[in-house]
């Protein structure tokens, strides 16, 4: 076996198995920390290489396109202090690091392991159930359900149409940017009635918006990565936009269809906040989460009615999106 302990993490090579744990130094990203162990399959990586530097180097391993849906949900957007495929050596073991490095490409020429995309996931990503709180509000999927509870600092109009629980068969992708600090980040789930809807984050009943605590913010890629291992691979899906959508892509008048509603989500994010017209707010889909207890009922329905009557004086709403999302809010009492 060979291995490299360092106080980042440890990287371990039996010969099938690349297993790397996170280290136990207070410097160690609370993600890492989180997601845990990763047990990656010989036949995920891609390639490995060590970087040498002055007084350390850095151990750097590629995996296949399409094996892992942590890479899938995040895009290469994590920092590099918390991708668990990166390791900082010390200057004194980077001996070891070349030779676990060695030892990996040996492997993979004798097993005959190639760095084509993969047609199906090789890691499965992290357990279920998971929970994460964020700035925007509370994330969690059981394996089937995704449900957001938002926080008290939640958009009016989120507040108002209450949690949003989607089951993963009706998602169609998951999007995922981190709040690096001076930019907002957001965890997106798209569907077939909302892909082309254009909402900022911070508005969109669908999305989170990542503004706070930068490290806890990160720990919603863990929702991500969990729902995305779960929906059909990206070698399944032709197109993203396009994928299960009735009639869609079959002609061209259809492709003008969904250009049309391209540039006008292109149009809308091109708006500064608080400048987009009357009218482009969609009504929100009609809760599917179990209501509050009888004794709360009253008291929440009468609080969310006031809320909507507040966002409808204001102009946020019109006079069709108040009466529908009223009609909605009722229905869920």
């Amino acid at each position: 076996m060979a291995e490299i302990i360092q106080r980042h993490g440890t990287w371990a090579f039996d010969g099938t198995t690349v297993r790397i744990t996170p280290g136990l130094h207070r410097r160690v990203p609370l993600f890492r920390q989180t997601y845990g162990e990763i047990a990656v399959p010989l036949e995920a990586v891609a390639g490995i290489v060590y970087e040498s530097e002055r007084r350390r180097g850095r151990l750097r391993m590629r995996l296949r396109e399409g094996a892992d849906p942590l890479l899938q949900a995040t895009g290469g957007r994590l920092p590099d202090a918390a991708d668990p495929y990166r390791l900082t050596v010390d200057s004194d073991h980077s001996g070891i690091a070349e030779y676990l490095a060695e030892e990996i490409r040996h492997a993979l020429l004798l097993e005959r392991i190639t760095d084509e995309p993969t047609t199906a996931y090789l890691l499965p990503g992290p357990p279920v159930p998971v929970s994460v709180r964020s700035s925007d509000g509370t994330v969690s999927f059981d394996g089937v359900q995704v449900r957001i509870d938002w926080a008290d600092t939640s958009d009016r109009v989120k507040r108002a149409t209450g949690p949003r629980v989607l089951d993963v068969g009706d998602v169609l992708r998951v999007e995922w940017l981190p709040n690096s600090g001076l930019d907002d980040g957001f965890l997106r789930f798209v569907t077939r009635e909302t892909r082309f809807s254009g909402l900022p984050a911070e508005k969109d009943p669908y999305a989170l918006d990542l503004w706070g605590n930068v490290s806890r913010d990160l720990l919603t890629a863990l929702v991500a990565t969990a729902v995305t291992a779960r929906l059909p691979h990206p070698s399944a899906r032709p197109h993203p936009d396009l994928a299960d959508g009735p009639g869609l892509g079959a002609g061209s008048a259809d492709a003008d269809v969904a250009e049309s509603a391209n540039a006008s989500e292109r149009a809308v994010r091109a708006m500064p906040r608080g400048r987009r017209p009357r009218g482009a707010l969609p009504p929100p889909a009609a809760p599917s989460s179990p209501g509050p207890p009888p004794a709360d009922h009253h008291d929440v329905l009468l609080r969310r009615l006031r809320e909507l009557g507040e966002l409808h004086r204001d102009g946020v709403l019109t006079d069709e999106e108040f009466a529908r999302t009223k009609a909605v809010v009722l229905r869920g009492f």
